[in-house]
């Protein structure tokens, strides 16, 4: 059965005078030539992304859309009316989002994160904003401390929601994060916390024993590089911390701790200092 909004393996049946026609053992569909590859040879079996024209007729392309049905992508308005705006998708066929489906009004040249369903009454692909319709609120594929990968959904008051591997939805509390975040950026981050409820806690840094053993390291050659000291102690800033060594100022605390039982360093409020070998 051929998939609507999703790549499928197809068999060139012939060439016709408008396009190469594919099937997959019970339906046919129509690649039209600007749409297939330049070697098209009957009974070759070929991955194409099919999907329903305007006209309602099943069209398949060998272009490679932004995003499939089921899956959450940033994508940018091109036109926008009164019912309802159209994204570009990256193929010939620009994505609908209809009025219903938008969180707030989608206008022409701005980008939004969007999830990419099917419309099961006449198998359009249509797009929503309203992305928390479509995330899953259980049964969790990961556990704190993994990582995950993260696309930045919307900025709001607490922080910055983002969907978790395609399927759930976390935050990012703005106090803990001290790059430049986006809508849209696709970023490596890990799980914090999952709370009794539900809600997913969010981290752009690395967490656990392992991350602590290796930051140890990473400090331990700073410190050998600059002559056994760095300027940074229990009271610099977190944004001072993480400009330097990408971390939080909780992870700092923990290496610097543990290099401090050791007997590898001193530290004092804005110093660090190596031990000198005797």
């Amino acid at each position: 059965m051929i998939e609507i909004g999703k790549f499928n393996y197809l068999r060139i049946v012939q060439k016709t005078d408008v396009g190469v026609l594919l099937t997959d053992g019970d339906t046919e569909v129509m690649m039209p030539y600007n749409h297939a590859p330049n070697v098209a040879i009957p009974g070759d079996n070929i991955n194409v992304f099919t999907f329903m024209n305007k006209e309602g007729k099943l069209l398949a392309t060998n272009q490679t859309p932004y995003a499939t049905v089921g899956e959450f992508a940033f994508l940018e308005v091109v036109d926008d009316s009164e019912d309802g705006a159209y994204l570009d998708l990256g193929i010939d066929k620009d994505l609908y989002a209809p009025k219903r489906d938008q969180k707030r009004p989608m206008k022409k040249g701005e980008s939004y994160v969007v999830y990419v369903y099917l419309d099961e009454s006449n198998g359009r692909m249509l797009a929503s904003s309203r992305v928390s319709n479509y995330v899953e609120e259980k049964n969790f594929e990961f556990e704190e401390g993994d990582e995950v990968s993260l696309l930045i959904s919307e900025q709001t008051d607490l922080g910055y929601n983002a969907i978790i591997n395609n399927q759930y939805i976390g935050l990012l509390y703005h106090n803990e994060v001290f790059d430049n975040v986006q809508p849209g950026d696709v970023r490596k981050g890990w799980i914090k916390k999952i709370r009794v409820e539900g809600k997913i806690d969010l981290t752009l840094q690395p967490t656990g024993y392992g991350h602590i053993l290796d930051t140890k390291d990473v400090l331990l050659q700073e410190l050998k590089k600059n002559n056994g000291l760095i300027n940074l102690g229990d009271k610099s800033s977190p944004e001072e911390i993480y400009q330097r060594f990408k971390i939080s100022k909780n992870a700092f605390r923990k290496s610097v701790g543990g290099l401090y039982k050791e007997r590898l360093v001193t530290v004092s409020d804005f110093e660090i200092r190596l031990v000198a070998e005797d």
